[in-house]
């Protein structure tokens, strides 16, 4: 679907962002690999190249606006283009009552998942519209749908996310930039683990938790989210933008 396409990714060292990197260049497609986890970074290209793919890794917080520069230049340095993006770097901070959540959570949360968000969109966005056009995917998430008490820095930054994303896509349609997003619901990753942690004070797992909270009576695949990120990116949806699509097993339904 991807064949011959440069795609980069962010936050790939693990999870979902790992998933889709595979799946990109599993599709043909050459990869950027980004996270500030180094050692998870190498370990995705290391499993690209094991099946026959080609990728490189680049350290990058995308929080840091010098930081997103440099990604997208070493990209084009790389490789010449990018078409496609998925800016799937993202943090879930502490759970906490609205009345007692603190300003620093506040603010470490936005500053990567909605700032770091805006970051990336507006360098990819700079770097397509030189070269005619490309396909970006926001990793948002049905909390960017839908309320979940205790978490509302996380809410708010992934309701920021779909406002991005929609704005984005109004703005370049017609310069054939795509810009959608999707919203995983529960999903096996290390981040939901944490959350499991945090909610039950370890007394239960991810899957215990919020396999009952999904109609398909289950919590999703990393690869079940790449699955999509990938067809978003590919030419077969060329008639979609400015979408926040949930991949939620019917959470969102009821």
């Amino acid at each position: 679907m991807v064949e011959g396409k440069i795609a980069l990714v962010t936050g790939s060292g693990a999870g979902i962002g790992r998933a889709t990197a595979l799946k990109f260049a599993a599709e043909g497609a050459k990869v950027v690999v980004s996270d500030v986890n180094i050692e998870g970074g190498k370990e995705t290209v290391a499993a690209i190249v094991a099946q026959g793919g080609e990728a490189i890794f680049f350290a990058a917080d995308i929080s840091k606006a010098a930081d997103v520069a440099a990604l997208i230049a070493k990209t084009v340095e790389t490789y010449g283009r990018l078409d496609c993006a998925c800016n799937n770097a993202g943090i879930e901070g502490k759970i906490a009552p609205f009345a007692e959540q603190t300003e620093a959570n506040f603010d470490n949360i936005l500053s990567v998942n909605a700032k770091g968000t805006f970051l990336c969109l507006r360098a990819e966005i700079q770097q397509m519209l030189t070269q005619g056009g490309g396909a970006i995917v926001n990793l948002a998430s049905i909390a960017g749908l839908i309320g979940f008490p205790g978490l509302s820095p996380y809410v708010a930054s992934k309701h920021a996310v779909n406002g991005l994303t929609k704005n984005a896509a109004l703005e370049y349609a017609k310069q054939g930039i795509r810009v959608n997003s999707v919203c995983p619901g529960g999903i096996d990753t290390r981040m939901l683990d944490s959350l499991a942690t945090q909610a039950t004070a370890g007394t239960a797992s991810a899957h215990e938790m919020m396999d009952p909270l999904h109609p398909i009576g289950r919590i999703g695949t990393p690869d079940e989210v790449a699955e999509l990120i990938v067809w978003l990116c590919s030419p077969r949806a060329s008639f979609m933008t400015g979408t926040n699509i949930p991949v939620d097993g019917g959470y969102v339904a009821q």
